[in-house]
């Protein structure tokens, strides 16, 4: 079996502007990437065909978000047809701002995973409790439910990045320990070894998001079942190249 390659997720959100975001490219484009280490940027919808163009081709780029039909009357949503168009290969989905602010169920989170991998995107689709849920003991239950409902959506999985985010350590400065994240991730590969297959558990990427910083990624990239990440505010900052050398 190859070991599982290193996968670190820029998750831009709602920021940059093409002033910022152009030096941050240029940040980007000079720095060395580890061979084994597989570096994606989601960029805003709006701003997508800008960063697939000045970005070096050794950096993928992702959408935030898409919709779960091709095209239509769906003011405001994006397609995967159209992420494709302006040569971007990966979208996010199923971001807990997506489930929490803006009310997307497991159900349509299914759908458009389906959608994007039918349609040739990679999907890098994420899955985490809330802070009552973690001290309510429902942790396991919280992410398996939401793993079903995307895994019941996936033919092929070497398409598919699991992202862990536990929704109490995004943009909060909490971070999950190296256990705590290293434990729901290895729940996470026994899930799939017992409902999906043992090959698909051994080859997935888990890789684990919430106020990763250049000082605590070393430590996170060190557990086991830890396969990355995905990286929210520090990844519009120079220490992003730390974190994309977390394991070298």
């Amino acid at each position: 079996m190859a070991p599982r390659k290193f996968f670190v997720g820029g998750n831009w959100k709602m920021n940059g502007d093409k002033k910022s975001l152009e030096e941050l490219i240029q940040t980007l484009n000079g720095a060395k990437v580890p061979a084994d280490t597989e570096v994606v940027c989601g960029a805003p919808s709006i701003y997508l065909e800008f960063a697939r163009s000045k970005l070096d081709a050794k950096i993928g780029v992702a959408a935030q978000n898409c919709y779960k039909v091709s095209k239509g009357a769906f003011t405001g949503e994006i397609s995967p047809a159209m992420i494709k168009d302006v040569g971007v290969t990966w979208v996010i989905l199923g971001h807990s701002e997506r489930r929490h602010i803006f009310g997307e169920s497991d159900e349509l989170i299914g759908q458009k995973v389906a959608h994007a991998l039918a349609e040739g995107l990679g999907v890098i689709a994420c899955i985490g409790e809330k802070l009552d849920e973690r001290e309510a003991g429902i942790t396991e239950k919280v992410v398996f439910q939401q793993t079903k409902a995307i895994a019941d959506n996936v033919k092929d999985w070497s398409k598919v990045v699991l992202a862990y985010e536990p929704v109490w350590a995004i943009g909060t400065g909490k971070t999950a320990t190296p256990q705590q994240a290293q434990e729901v991730h290895d729940k996470l590969r026994g899930w799939l070894k017992t409902n999906v297959s043992d090959a698909v558990a051994q080859s997935t990427l888990i890789i684990y998001g919430g106020s990763v910083t250049g000082a605590n990624c070393k430590e996170l990239a060190s557990q086991h079942d830890v396969d990355g990440f995905l990286v929210g505010g520090a990844s519009l900052k120079p220490e992003f190249l730390d974190i994309i050398n977390a394991k070298h």
